[in-house]
């Protein structure tokens, strides 16, 4: 069946006349005059500090390095203690804001530096001999003469300690064998066998840069490096299959670092998100309920009852046949920029819509990511042929119609493609200040918005778009859940699959993104939290009658990615001062009673 059978039920005439329009003419609305003309008494005090810092950080690249943590701690507090001496109230808008933003971010990456340096020092046990590895990396980039004969003999005596570790965790695991039960977490001996990983690459970097440039050095080093190397190796091996639980050549497993409710508590802060890890699940089971409910209602309207789970099995059973995706994401996105237009939402440049393109995930992608990715080019997630059968399917299922429909305009316009094209032109040194809870949260917003101007023709789309709202407040529960040490990896899975509906390789794949992809630990959480926060911002502007919908669509761009109370006390034209703190209740003053 061809992509236009199956895609032409959910149309209506109104839609296919506003597509016959895209690709034609559209009057110029981003012009070259249209040149941001902001300015804020911060902005090259910005920019100076950014380069400082990547110039510090360049000549201080080992992170299990206490001289690193003084030096940038040292940093930091130069940069608080210039920034104090500001006066904040003779400052614009502009500056005014920019000044909490850079106090907030230098508070948040020295209290990041003493989390380190926690995390280090409980690993330390684990790993008593790191000290002197970076001791040697770091005289070398303090351009230290190194003295060969002596390196071989430190090299000699740290594969001895290294060795001896070994042995006594080896002695170790057998007494806890007979006892069953041990005292060491997995958490820890992870992060202890991901360290030693990062030992060994600052160590082959220090041998690298004398071997074979210095006769004496490679004939006096090589074998002592050799040895060391190996009983890096075999240690991190006992650590990571012996306690862990995980075989070194198994790409799959799945096991994180939970920060804690402390280190939670510190993110949320720095977000400007005046709610407790608590009370944000709480938000989130709510914002569940209503979809549940919502499920319920479209199922009713399949002939299903209220077995949601059965009409969404229905919906994924809706997919195109294997090579007609990208021809139903460019009919989706077109569909999305006409409803954009015909409700005159936000500023679509003509070169947004001229610039955005498509490429494909490898099977290798998908398994971080199951999902469309998005920008200025739309990554799209479908099977290839060198995928097994059941990953076909679930990949299909997954990527199925209307999953896609409310995902298209997400990734492109007017989500990520629209907000990265106004990231790179407004503002654009507030790039500092980068926050998914503005990104990822802006494009999420945009479902809400579109939910609310009845964008879901059919019982099917409602289906679609609730999917994915869903699975933003499973997101909360899972990653805070997990950071809390309330839930396994494993739990997280069954729980998105239970849930939310998920296929079970999906759900593998975004847990596996969540808690191993690089994200910040409350990335997950900026989806929902920062859609629910433009909603109420929304509310507070839109529905007042201070500003049209595009009106406030526009400004939010304009103001680059900060956190969204930042956004809010610019709208609302707030007077800041310099010791603001973060107390906007966006979802109300109780979120956990129901």
């Amino acid at each position: 069946m061809s992509v236009m059978a199956l895609t032409s039920w959910f149309r209506c005439e109104s839609y296919a006349q506003a597509v016959s329009k895209v690709g034609q003419s559209f009057p110029v609305l981003y012009e070259v005059r249209d040149i941001d003309t902001s300015k804020s008494e911060l902005q090259r005090f910005i920019e100076r500090f950014e380069v400082d810092r990547g110039s510090l950080s360049r000549s201080y690249p080992v992170r299990a390095s206490s001289r690193r943590l003084n030096r940038m701690r040292q940093f930091y507090n130069e940069w608080l203690a210039e920034l104090d001496r500001r006066d904040v109230d003779a400052m614009s808008k502009d500056g005014r804001i920019d000044y909490i933003l850079l106090k907030n971010h230098l508070g948040h990456e020295a209290r990041k530096l003493e989390l380190q340096e926690k995390s280090m020092a409980e690993i330390e046990p684990l790993a008593p001999f790191s000290k002197k590895i970076v001791e040697l990396e770091e005289k070398r980039r303090q351009m230290e003469v190194v003295n060969a004969k002596e390196a071989a003999s430190s090299l000699d005596t740290i594969a001895k300690q290294v060795d001896e570790a070994r042995k006594s965790m080896d002695a170790k695991l057998k007494v806890d064998a007979k006892s069953g039960s041990t005292n060491v977490k997995k958490t820890i001996a992870n992060r202890a066998a991901g360290a030693i990983t990062d030992l060994r690459t600052s160590l082959k970097n220090w041998f690298g840069f004398y071997n074979g440039y210095d006769p004496a050095f490679t004939w006096w080093v090589n074998e002592p490096y050799k040895k060391l190397d190996k009983a890096l190796e075999d240690y991190g091996t006992v650590l990571r299959e012996r306690i862990v639980g995980v075989k070194s050549d198994d790409d799959n497993a799945i096991i994180g670092d939970p920060i804690g409710r402390e280190a939670l508590l510190s993110e949320l802060s720095f977000e400007m998100i005046p709610y407790t890890p608590e009370e944000l699940i709480g938000i989130a089971n709510r914002e569940f309920s209503w979809c549940e409910a919502e499920m319920k209602s479209a199922s009713r309207d399949l002939g299903f009852g209220d077995d949601w789970r059965k009409a969404l099995e229905h919906v994924k059973t809706l997919y195109v046949e294997p090579g007609r995706q990208p021809e139903l994401v460019q009919d989706l996105a077109r569909e999305a920029i006409a409803f954009v237009d015909e409700h005159d939402l936000v500023t679509v440049p003509q070169l947004v819509r001229d610039t955005w393109r498509m490429g494909m995930l490898s099977p290798e992608q998908q398994a971080q990511s199951p999902f469309f990715l998005g920008g200025e080019m739309i990554q799209i997630a479908f099977p290839t042929n060198t995928m097994g059968h059941e990953q076909k399917m679930m990949s299909m299922r997954g990527n199925n119609i209307h999953f896609a429909r409310a995902t298209v305009f997400h990734e492109l316009i007017p989500g990520h493609h629209l907000q990265g094209f106004m990231m790179d032109r407004y503002r654009t040194y507030r790039g500092l200040f980068n926050t998914p809870f503005w990104v990822e949260g802006g494009a999420l917003y945009w479902e809400m918005v579109f939910w609310d101007l009845s964008f879901p023709k059919t019982a099917e789309n409602r289906i679609g778009m609730l999917f994915w709202r869903m699975h933003r407040c499973a997101r909360i529960i899972f990653s805070l859940s997990f950071h809390l040490e309330k839930m396994t990896p494993q739990e997280c899975i069954d729980f998105l699959v239970e849930r939310v509906g998920h296929e079970r390789e999906n759900a593998t794949a975004e847990v596996r993104r969540s808690v191993m992809g690089g994200y910040g630990p409350l990335y997950q959480c900026a989806y929902m939290l920062g859609a629910l926060q433009l909603r109420a911002l929304r509310r507070e502007i839109v529905d007042s009658g201070k500003m049209t919908n595009r009106q406030f669509h526009d400004a939010i761009l304009h103001e680059n990615s900060i956190p969204i109370e930042m956004v809010r006390a610019s709208l609302t034209r707030q007077t800041l001062s310099r010791d603001f703190t973060s107390s906007w209740k966006f979802y109300g003053p109780n979120p956990t009673k129901q």
